[in-house]
């Protein structure tokens, strides 16, 4: 069951190697093993897809493609893992991390009001840059374990079902 979602959710190898930005990467993107999909290599992509997720840069899909290329995971459902981020989940995201850090650090959070412009940028971002950044590394590193160990899960139930599945047309 998860293998056949993820193929489906999953960009082509051929998008993936046309892409602007991937093509770059030029004959790394032909090695076989960024696009098998086992437990292995799906529960690597999916803890590397999250912990991108959370890193407050653009570009986070290219991040998470170098690294799987380079650590020999499913690049495709990293990619994907990455969505987690988007427009609708990165405020809520973000802040959520920027607490974390704070908290950690034992600082008191000040209140602000978030503006897309490069005044705002330059004078907030001063100010909270050391507490968002460390939110966004602790975050993100118990999101990839748990995305980890979930995906191990989720393949492991699909298994057992498959061979339940299995024994009992075995009987039949």
């Amino acid at each position: 069951m998860p293998k056949k979602l993820l193929k489906r959710i999953s960009p082509t190898k051929e998008d993936l190697q046309n892409h602007k930005f991937l093509s770059a990467f030029g004959k790394l993107l032909h090695n076989p093993n960024l696009w098998h999909f086992n437990k292995h290599s799906i529960s690597g992509a999916a803890a590397l897809g999250i912990f991108c997720a959370f890193i407050p840069v653009p570009f986070q899909m290219v991040i998470a493609a170098a690294v799987a290329i380079y650590i020999h995971v499913n690049m495709p459902v990293a990619i994907v893992m990455v969505w987690i981020s988007n427009p609708v989940t990165m405020a809520p995201m973000f802040y959520s991390c920027y607490l974390v850090g704070a908290w950690f650090l034992n600082t008191t959070t000040s209140e602000f009001a978030f503006e897309l412009s490069w005044q705002w940028l330059a004078t907030s971002l001063a100010e909270i840059w050391q507490p968002f950044l460390l939110g966004c590394f602790i975050v993100g590193a118990i999101s990839a374990i748990l995305g980890y160990i979930s995906m191990r899960g989720l393949w492991r139930l699909a298994m057992v079902r498959k061979w339940q599945k299995r024994a009992k047309n075995r009987i039949l």
